[in-house]
């Protein structure tokens, strides 16, 4: 802590006080500060426990958070297993340092799936607004990264030169790297960005340290202190086996000098999320009038992708042809707003308005919703609290009156509601109602863990979004079996997704936390989601298709496979490395 002595300020009260007291000024000054210091507690009182919301930390995370401040000096490689909560500790940490006034300026450097969520945890568990990178205001600012005191960005998009060197002129106080596995090479940009970064303290957030070599190690550490592990010579002839880089020599050493900028929580040993997640997928055919709409639709969208249908000027944007496509596999009620807005649009070609008011009226004609029919038939054999996402808005309104009809007793949640409402709808589902419908943007933020049934309506592309909704009630602190049920319409694209998650990596048997870092491994540019979704639109039939959704289904398995590799060589070698306490 720094001691500042103010001679210009109060200097008469301070001449009176001398004259009365027979003391020095530097005197008074001292007692002065020291009395401030006994107004602020030692590290081992947390100021950040009265300040979080809608969250209760685990003491072996308190227990890392009090290691940090007070051995760790704020530099420190967080290796939890995955799904143990390291941003719950990296939240604490930075939330400790603002509170204590050691802390003003703070990045967070994310991959771009997980920038959003960042924003999220941060404002609802700790109370801290951040301004993310893509946010227009922040797009918009001349010089944003030494105008915001709080952001969180991309570390593609920081890297880049039209940014890297605002970044790297700007001091934070504070910078916390997510995915810090993606640093292990000190040549590349994103090292040499975080690397020349000014900070005075750096938190890198990582399950799986190492991949292939002890020297990835070596450079995550280094980018926390410098000159710890000596230089890249010197750790590889004095640490690494000759012939094997991934067998350390002079362990007892390394783990004393590992020990000083690591923490390592395992599962085994805290005994946390020891419930376990089951799930079944109902499939259920469409009806006729359904599958017949389905298909026109879906035919019209992938010949306008592969060049089948003829595009006039003013036709309809690629954009909105993938939104059509998501939302008929919600439901019919999700598509008709979109298609009553292309029809009644006059810069679409004349027989483009035409063709979507054709589709909007043997959408109207649809008589029955065999989704639905299956959803009122699961809840009536459930006798327990379920909650039933949706990604659409209109699915949820159709939803909502749906069950009432049935009489089912529904709370919901979605995201036109303000807080004081979500709340309410929150204890109306926890006391009297046995449905809580609820759309993505609805429930976050929300602890719904009194609840362990779970029904995916409709199925998002991106994997990482199912398991945000799965993660509302199976997470940290769920003490009992969380069961899922996927509603599955056959021959659609949602049913291929599902078949590729389940039947390929068993995405609903991974542990909180690893699809992310399976998705992580997939050799595209583009995405799962985009990789499925172009097999879908690019097929010529269904043969093709089933080979193309084959080969996306090779690369995720493929990526599981690495993955598990890369797991059980961090296990091996931070249970060598990481001293028992």
């Amino acid at each position: 802590m720094e001691v500042r002595f103010d001679r210009a300020s109060g200097e008469g009260l301070v001449q009176q006080i001398m004259q009365g007291q027979g003391t020095c000024a530097d005197d008074l000054y001292l007692r002065r500060q020291a009395l401030l210091f006994s107004l602020h507690p030692g590290f081992d009182t947390l100021l950040s426990l009265t300040a979080t919301r809608n969250m209760e930390p685990f003491e072996y995370q308190l227990r890392t958070v009090r290691h940090v401040l007070a051995n760790l000096r704020g530099r420190v490689l967080l290796c939890d297993e995955v799904g143990m909560g390291k941003t719950v500790e990296a939240g604490l940490i930075a939330l400790e340092y603002i509170l204590r006034g050691l802390a003003r300026r703070v990045l967070i450097l994310a991959p771009p799936s997980l920038v959003s969520q960042w924003r999220e945890e941060m404002q609802v568990k700790f109370n801290l607004d951040f301004i993310t990178y893509d946010d227009p205001e922040f797009k918009a600012h001349d010089d944003p990264w030494r105008s915001y005191p709080r952001i969180i960005a991309s570390i593609d998009t920081a890297k880049r030169e039209a940014h890297r060197h605002q970044i790297g002129a700007t001091a934070f106080d504070l910078v916390i790297c997510d995915e810090a596995h993606h640093l292990k090479n000190r040549r590349t940009q994103s090292y040499q960005l975080v690397s020349k970064l000014q900070k005075k303290y750096i938190l890198l957030l990582t399950a799986t340290p190492v991949e292939n070599d002890l020297e990835e190690l070596f450079n995550l550490i280094t980018l926390l202190l410098p000159g710890q592990l000596e230089t890249a010579a010197a750790f590889k002839k004095k640490y690494i086996t000759r012939g094997d880089a991934l067998k350390p020599k002079n362990t007892e050493e390394l783990k004393a000098l590992v020990r000083e900028v690591m923490v390592r929580n395992r599962r085994s040993e805290t005994g946390v999320i020891l419930s376990r997640r089951y799930a079944e997928t109902i499939r259920l055919q469409l009806s006729p009038e359904e599958m017949a709409f389905y298909r026109r639709l879906t035919h019209f969208v992938r010949g306008y992708f592969t060049g089948g249908v003829d595009k006039p000027m003013g036709g309809a944007s690629l954009l909105t042809l993938k939104v059509l496509q998501r939302e008929i596999g919600s439901s019919i009620e999700a598509v008709l707003p979109t298609l009553e807005k292309m029809m009644e649009q006059p810069s679409y070609a004349p027989e483009m308005r035409r063709l979507f008011a054709a589709l909007r009226e043997q959408a109207n004609a649809v008589p029955h919703r065999a989704k639905a029919d299956a959803l009122v038939k699961l809840l009536q054999g459930l006798n327990d609290k379920v909650i039933i996402f949706t990604g659409y808005s209109e699915t949820h309104r159709y939803l909502v009156r749906r069950l009432t009809e049935e009489g089912f007793s529904v709370a919901q949640l979605h995201g036109g509601m303000k807080r004081l409402e979500k709340e309410e709808q929150v204890r109306r589902f926890a006391q009297d109602a046995q449905v809580l419908l609820s759309t993505e943007t609805g429930s976050e933020g929300r602890n719904l863990q009194f609840c362990r049934y779970l029904v995916n309506y409709d199925l998002p592309w991106n994997p990482m979004q199912i398991e945000q909704r799965i993660g509302r009630i199976h997470r940290v602190g769920q003490e009992r079996d969380v069961y899922i049920y996927n509603l599955s319409a056959q021959a659609t694209l949602e049913a291929h997704i599902l078949e590729l998650l389940d039947a390929k990596i068993n995405m609903f048997q991974l542990v909180v936390g690893e699809l992310d870092m399976i998705l992580g491994n997939l050799k595209e540019n583009q995405g799962f989601e985009d990789m499925v979704l172009q097999a879908w639109l690019q097929s010529l039939d269904d043969q093709d298709m089933e080979t193309q959704m084959g080969k996306v289904g090779d690369q995720l398995l493929e990526a599981k496979n690495h993955y598990l590799a890369i797991k059980a060589i961090d296990e091996r070698l931070l249970g060598e490395l990481m001293p028992d306490e």
